[in-house]
């Protein structure tokens, strides 16, 4: 794309894309930039032949205050997601880390990335290609739950998984 403008561009970035405006004494364009689509070159095969992990919201992890390490439960968990992503090889993960409101945003976003590594490396351990799990932080910015609760921080403490297909 191609923009001749005489001025400074103002770009925006939205969850559903790339806004790009200017102002009035300008030509003006507006793109959105979505996703790719199944048609398109580069894109993920179909999620729905990946036997059993289409839907990976069961296997969240759930980690105590100020903490990273894995209880039992949590490695029982990763023990059948791992079952699961050995039997479909296509299978690609990316591990969000993701904490409560406590701490500042540095904090947490660094006890986030802790936490979804400390899961990576509990998968890798089980077996799988570090290729096919990357890791995100999202810190405190993705509540599962709202509220200022003892209930809803233990909501909020925990690792998520996103599939795709390589």
């Amino acid at each position: 794309m191609t923009l001749k403008f005489k001025s400074t561009i103002a770009a925006f970035v939205l969850a559903a894309g790339m806004f790009v405006s200017c102002t009035q004494d300008e030509e003006k364009v507006d793109e959105v930039v979505t996703p790719e689509t199944a048609d398109s070159p580069g894109a993920p095969d179909d999620l729905g032949s990946l036997d059993g992990v289409s839907d990976l919201s069961a296997d969240t992890v759930y980690f105590g205050f100020d903490d990273y390490t894995l209880s039992s439960t949590a490695q029982a968990t990763l023990d059948a997601l791992a079952a699961k992503l050995k039997a479909n090889p296509a299978a690609v993960v990316q591990i969000e880390g993701h904490c409560d409101e406590r701490g500042s945003i540095e904090y947490n976003l660094a006890l986030g990335e802790r936490r979804a590594q400390s899961v990576r490396s509990h998968l890798m351990q089980l077996g799988l290609d570090s290729a096919r799990l990357t890791t995100i932080s999202y810190g405190e910015e993705k509540p599962a739950v709202d509220g200022h609760d003892e209930a809803s921080w233990d909501r909020n403490r925990r690792a998520e998984f996103v599939l795709s297909a390589q």
